[in-house]
């Protein structure tokens, strides 16, 4: 009964080192593709900046201000369809529930089906709509156009908006950041947009819907460089955290054997003994 239980001590472990060495390799490997991933969105991102950044230093010099009424709040999440990075979405979808508690007319426009998943269950309702196929290819110019728009034709009025997002700083940090939305409405009543020249309601109706785009396309790119960067975090923590595992199987494998063995010695010696005692 002893042996037979040892044996299958013997099988369990060996059966779980060796999924742990699978699992160890699946890690490894992902670490290798997310690390390419990373410097091409990290390449991507310095072109994608200046749209971004221009959009912001305009609504800043204009003192664009956000719209009075009760029209309600719109909030731009920008995830992804992908997990096993850390963070990255949770502390997005963190945040929303804090706005939405703390601001119950409250439409969220979620880009990837990560966030869309953290909020389905308790806001279903505040969900305006949901982009997704978001993360499997680098975002371009045209798949925030193409976002852009549809929120656009989708009609939803807002006096208070931002877009939230995941802000790359170095390779194992980043931060969730938040930039300011205006309605066309807002735009159109800045204090000093009258000293910029041959602005009519067709010209500010483009450039918020051009800038909308611009704010998207700049959000993407910084959430897909940190969750790159943090995806190849955690699969290299995951990966020593499997080797530390393996060692402390391995041992305890060997331990075991050494066990089985011992055990199986002394009952062959014992029973030589007991012959020889008999006889």
């Amino acid at each position: 009964s002893q042996q037979v239980r040892g044996m299958a001590t013997l099988k369990m472990i060996s059966i779980r080192l060796k999924s742990v060495k699978n699992i160890q390799k699946i890690t490894q490997s992902m670490k290798m593709v997310s690390a390419a991933k990373y410097t091409k969105a990290e390449r991507e991102l310095k072109l994608a900046r200046p749209y971004g950044i221009g959009a912001q230093e305009f609504y800043k010099k204009a003192e664009v201000k956000d719209e009075e009424g009760e029209k309600g709040q719109l909030i731009i999440a920008v995830s992804s369809d992908r997990g096993l990075c850390g963070a990255v979405h949770s502390s997005i979808g963190r945040i929303v529930k804090t706005d939405i508690a703390a601001n119950p007319n409250t439409k969220v426009v979620i880009v990837g089906d990560k966030v869309r998943n953290i909020l389905q269950r308790l806001y279903a309702k505040n969900i305006a709509m949901v982009v997704t196929e978001v993360g499997r290819k680098p975002a371009v110019f045209g798949d925030a156009a193409l976002v852009a728009q549809s929120i656009i034709n989708s009609g939803i009025e807002f006096s208070k908006g931002k877009i939230l997002f995941n802000a790359f700083r170095t390779v194992v940090p980043f931060r969730t950041t938040e930039m300011p939305l205006y309605s066309q409405n807002a735009v159109a009543n800045a204090s000093k947009l009258p000293v910029y020249d041959s602005l009519d309601s067709d010209v500010i109706q483009s450039y918020t819907e051009f800038s909308l785009a611009s704010l998207l396309f700049y959000s993407m790119k910084e959430n897909a460089t940190s969750e790159q960067s943090s995806r190849m975090t955690a699969m290299d923590n995951a990966s020593k955290n499997a080797g530390e595992m393996i060692d402390k199987l391995t041992m305890t494998f060997n331990r075991t054997r050494q066990a089985v063995i011992t055990r199986e010695l002394i009952e062959i010696i014992s029973g030589a003994a007991a012959l020889e005692a008999k006889n």
